[in-house]
């Protein structure tokens, strides 16, 4: 929340608030909507979970009369700011509308702590969980107290000082134990320098205490790399998907009739429609580290003839969907009716967090090095342009670089559906 206001000026100089991992040789924004989506992505990755904190700074920079925000990252705002702080509350009211909840405890020495939770935030933020962070050094004893009360799962991460975790998080580690629930998921992380006793001594303390682990301590020297960062991001998804089948699997015991999407016909009606099976996959290349995506997906449209553009609607919980920004590309590889199924098999189970989609998968490779499925009907090369919200999804556009018909006899798979609520 670091911001620095100068009178003189009239510019507010903000650290992460309202920043965009983009870069521009214009000072400023061109309009509101030119930088929302990047804007909002940042707020995804890095402010989400200190949304309550959020608030109460919007508040305050509300009294303020400046002219202009200049964050550390991206363009100025000039003309539309106030439409930039109306939004950040927007974002924030959304989130809060989720139903679970998961409290982040953590210190942090030298950054490195901070930046695995917030990976695994990040990919919390993904489902419909809301992630409360508190930084154990600054938060009060009744907020940690409060936050633990109200949360349906714990995750704490210290690092290791002189072989021992820092006094805020040994207090943090005491309040979870007397006041914790041994009926949630607790995880645990923290990064070191040499050997990482307090990982042990947090892991120690709370299996002794009688909590259960939603997810094997993780444990990572001095700072994660890319791939790191991506697999922490999916064992948050995996962690929050828990909490969500547990809250479901509660709520089909207490209600034994027909839920509404069940019985209400235009949900029904909307499970008639059909689309392309097909398989999306991915590579990312950056400083010697490869990191790739791959997802079944059936709700596929062609979206444009001039330039040549599609749709595919990804679920906000995808784990490739991360590697769908802008600019990104991505094959789709479009399944041959005769033998889909085979080609489906490997890629409709479930992938522990970290897990290479892609290993012992045969492939061909695009003209930009991504894979193909050498087995399917056609494939597309394509370069992700926009993207949409739309509920629990995003609605990725992406224009076609390349393509190549495998089998011309072929049949296009389709999935049908007998109900518009599930895949």
């Amino acid at each position: 929340g670091l911001a620095v206001y100068d009178q003189n000026s009239g510019l507010l100089l903000s650290e992460k608030l309202f920043a965009a991992h983009i870069s521009s040789r214009n000072w400023a924004e061109e309009n509101r909507s030119s930088t929302e989506e990047d804007r909002r992505h940042f707020y995804e990755c890095l402010i989400a979970p200190m949304q309550d904190q959020v608030v109460s700074i919007i508040e305050k920079l509300e009294d303020i009369d400046f002219n202009t925000i200049a964050p550390i990252n991206g363009p100025a705002i000039e003309t539309s700011w106030r439409s930039l702080l109306n939004e950040y509350k927007t974002w924030q009211s959304k989130d809060t509308k989720h139903s679970l909840k998961v409290v982040l405890l953590f210190a942090s020495a030298y950054g490195n702590t901070a930046a695995i939770g917030d990976a695994i935030a990040k990919g919390i933020t993904r489902t419909k969980v809301k992630i409360e962070s508190l930084n154990c050094e600054f938060a009060s004893p009744q907020q940690i107290l409060s936050s633990i009360h109200s949360a349906d799962g714990y995750l704490i991460g210290s690092p290791t000082l002189g072989g021992h975790a820092p006094t805020p998080i040994v207090s943090a580690l005491g309040t979870l134990l007397s006041e914790g629930d041994r009926n949630k998921p607790v995880g645990i992380f923290g990064s070191y320098g040499w050997s990482g006793e307090a990982i042990d001594f947090l892991e120690n303390k709370l299996k002794d205490g009688g909590f259960k682990l939603g997810f094997d301590p993780i444990k990572i020297k001095f700072s994660p790399n890319s791939l790191t960062i991506k697999t922490l991001g999916e064992t948050g998804t995996i962690f929050a998907r828990k909490l969500i089948q547990k809250q479901t699997l509660n709520q089909k015991k207490t209600n034994t009739s027909l839920t509404t999407s069940q019985s209400n016909p235009s949900i029904l009606a909307l499970g008639r429609i059909v689309g392309s099976l097909c398989i999306l996959t991915t590579i990312k290349r950056k400083n010697n580290e490869t990191i790739n995506g791959a997802m079944v997906a059936s709700w596929v449209s062609q979206a444009s003839f001039s330039p040549p553009g599609l749709t595919i609607a990804v679920a906000k919980d995808r784990a490739v969907e991360n590697l769908l920004q802008i600019n990104d590309v991505f094959s789709l590889n479009i399944l041959n009716s005769e033998n889909h199924q085979k080609i489906l098999r490997p890629f409709l189970k479930s992938f522990p967090a970290g897990v290479d989609r892609l290993e012992g998968i045969s492939l061909d490779y695009s003209p930009a090095k991504q894979p193909i499925l050498p087995e399917a009907l056609a494939w597309l090369e394509c370069s992700v342009t926009k993207r949409m919200e739309c509920g629990d999804h995003w609605l990725i556009y992406a224009t076609a670089l390349n393509g190549k018909v495998l089998e011309k006899n072929g049949i296009t798979a389709i999935h049908h559906r007998k109900t518009g609520s599930h895949y």
